[in-house]
């Protein structure tokens, strides 16, 4: 095998897989044939990640770099991929409608994301995000029975159309001035200073931005976040809350980074006063909600502008910082949303708040996973979600960013209310001892949901591997 198949083999994987899935339904639908051969390809990419490694960095064509950063966000985003299918399964079990395709929509939108963290161009940039956003419409509106459903799909495609077509018009204009659209070459004229028009650059990088903020649901463009979120599967609300936002991330880092773009004051402090904002409106919004799914879509906005702090940073160790608090972020979103999608099923899911109350006393260990990442959300100390914001604000105090830092530690504070409001009412006793309208979860759910609990609490108290992973790979200082 050639070291470029190599060095792809992650996503050679995941593309074969959505062919194997599609081929097989197309034969025969049989929902679990489907589902196993979705999870062994998830499983053959992260393995694919390992021999990957022994060859970075490896340039791709002009188009992609596959390094030890793309491979870390790859795995990363594999791995959310293959716990939502794990989480789905049982959930369409129960529904009335064709299953197969999911699987094979859920392994393309993974694709997307994989080709987002390596892309070094923005051609590449922008076929990853069109293959992942189209995926994540399909996603959303996949239960063609479920009016909330097929609404949130209508609107997420009406806005992401929307922002595409800003982000399009936004790389004409960077691509009529500097003639590329390669990060390293536009960097190289923003950092000799040879712009011929600095007012049409700052226009293109403004509207190419339209559509980054639109996918990292950061205000002013977060107004679709609490209606995907809701209206969407659980199942699709975990993925969408997780893989495309570390995706883009990733893609932003890089592009700071490749681009010289954090050496521009201007956009620096643009990004920085969109880090302020997003923080609090997530924080206040979310304040307000009685509805779980609504409340966590606020909050991941409060989320991505702690990350943004990381990017405006800069730096190997805010490299580092992005690395650990994506991973929490995954592990604890996917453990939250998880409970919601394993305690519902096929029927109408449990969403409001006063739904969970009592679960401690009906269903202690499930209560102990949702209270854990409610704890890690609100950064609580022995929790995965406490090293991953102090990983964040080390990198902001090492760049003197004071500001954004004191911003941080004020809205955290701020997110401790809702956050310990949802677990106090799992630990409430309900009226008249009444049960709990959820499902009963199967033992592989149960699984998902333990594995995921056990990392939440391991990261939180012995962060060493995962920081010895981030530094192996360069990714600290």
């Amino acid at each position: 095998m050639t070291p470029t198949l190599t060095a792809l083999l992650p996503m050679l994987w995941v593309t074969l897989a959505s062919i194997v899935v599609l081929a097989q339904l197309s034969l025969r639908r049989d929902h679990r044939a489907a589902y196993l051969l979705t999870c062994i390809g998830l499983v053959g990419a992260l393995v694919g990640i390992i021999p990957a490694a022994a060859l970075v960095p490896h340039q791709v064509t002009t188009l992609m770099v596959v390094d030890a950063f793309s491979l870390f966000f790859s795995g990363a985003t594999i791995a959310a991929g293959l716990v939502v299918a794990l989480l789905a399964y049982p959930y369409l079990e129960e529904c009335d409608e064709h299953k197969e395709e999911f699987y094979v929509v859920l392994l393309l939108a993974v694709l997307g994301a994989l080709v987002l963290v390596s892309s070094t161009h923005f051609a590449s940039f922008f076929l990853g995000l069109e293959l992942l956003t189209v995926s994540l419409i399909i996603m959303i509106g996949y239960l063609r029975l479920n009016n909330q459903a097929v609404e949130a799909g209508l609107k997420y495609l009406i806005l992401a159309t929307a922002s595409s077509a800003f982000m399009l018009f936004g790389l004409a204009l960077l691509y009529y001035e500097f003639g590329s659209m390669g990060f390293g070459t536009i960097g190289v004229a923003l950092r000799d200073e040879t712009i011929r028009d600095p007012a049409l650059v700052a226009i293109g990088g403004a509207l190419l931005f339209v559509g980054v903020g639109y996918k990292l649901a950061i205000v002013p463009f977060h107004m679709w976040t609490p209606d995907i979120y809701e209206g969407a599967t659980a199942p699709v609300t975990a993925f969408v809350a997780t893989a495309p936002k570390g995706a883009m991330i990733a893609f932003l880092f890089r592009l700071f980074a490749g681009a010289g773009l954090s050496q521009m004051s201007s956009l620096v402090i643009a990004v920085s006063v969109l880090a302020a904002a997003s923080m609090f409106v997530g924080n206040f919004l979310a304040l307000r909600q009685d509805n779980v799914k609504r409340l966590l879509a606020y909050s991941s906005i409060s989320h991505m502008g702690y990350l943004l702090v990381a990017v405006v940073a800069g730096g190997r160790m805010a490299m580092g910082a992005i690395g650990y608090y994506i991973i929490a972020y995954y592990i604890t979103l996917l453990a939250a949303v998880g409970t919601i999608s394993l305690l519902s099923g096929g029927q109408p899911e449990l969403m409001d708040i006063e739904d969970y109350r009592g679960l401690f006393w009906q269903r202690p260990g499930v209560a102990a996973v949702l209270a854990g990442a409610m704890l890690s959300l609100a950064g609580i100390p022995l929790t995965a979600g406490f090293i991953g914001k102090f990983l964040v604000l080390t990198a902001g105090v090492g760049s003197t960013l004071w500001t954004l830092v004191i911003l941080l530690v004020a809205n955290s504070a701020i997110g401790l209310y809702y956050y310990l409001r949802v677990t106090v009412i799992l630990f409430s006793r309900r009226e008249g001892e009444e049960p709990l309208r959820g499902r009963k979860l199967t033992v592989a759910g149960g699984t998902v949901l333990a594995v995921l609990g056990i990392l939440m609490l391991f990261l939180g108290v012995y962060p060493a591997p995962l920081l010895w992973i981030l530094h192996s790979v360069g990714m600290t200082m």
